[in-house]
């Protein structure tokens, strides 16, 4: 038998109409086998696109308050929405010292092999946003070469500013007159003069 444990069961459905019993029953028999003790079943209703998932929340801070020692889901899709999600998530736990399971998807943080594949798992999520923002950049300096002008549209005509300035104005007056910021008022003239 493994060392008694505090867990916390988090269980997820999509929709009003479907159960969590299939996710409990196994997750209970999963954790009776392993001579732990069910501290609470936090369940909620809702798609794992919606980020307002008021059980989770609940699970999350009663982790920041150290009422269990782990938490047991039945897949990793029931917890959380993406790789990055589950990344950020699993490190913020580790921070109160709370293990993770999956039962389903064999994912197991009480085991040195299961923390070895978190690391992975991490290390591709990193991997994959530098790429991201790679593309991201390319995109921007492609766009940038073909003359696009990128940014937020200006809120008001150039020849507004042109007239305010030729009337003395100062860029921070012009601003002010016109609802934009003195950066704004400096590099629309900058473009247009």
């Amino acid at each position: 038998m493994s060392e008694s444990k505090r867990v916390a069961v988090y269980v997820r459905v999509s929709t009003q109409e479907q159960s969590c019993d299939l996710q409990k029953s196994e997750i209970l028999t999963f954790i009776e086998l392993k001579g732990w003790t069910l501290a609470r079943i936090y369940e909620d209703k809702a798609t794992g696109t919606n980020a307002n998932r008021p059980m989770l929340k609940a699970m999350l801070e009663d982790a920041k308050q150290g009422q269990f020692d782990l938490i047991v889901s039945w897949k990793l899709d029931r917890l959380f929405r993406s790789l990055k999600d589950l990344i950020l998530t699993l490190h913020e736990l580790s921070a109160y010292g709370i293990e993770f399971v999956a039962i389903k998807d064999n994912i197991d943080l009480t085991t040195s092999a299961g923390r070895l594949m978190m690391h992975l798992l991490g290390a591709f999520a990193e991997f994959e946003g530098s790429l991201i923002r790679a593309r991201v950049k390319a995109g921007l300096d492609n766009a940038r070469a073909k003359g696009t002008t990128l940014g937020r549209p200006v809120k008001v005509h150039p020849s507004r500013m042109i007239a305010l300035r030729g009337q003395g104005l100062s860029l921070s007056e012009i601003g002010r007159e016109l609802g934009v910021s003195k950066g704004t008022v400096s590099k629309t003239l900058q473009k247009v003069t």
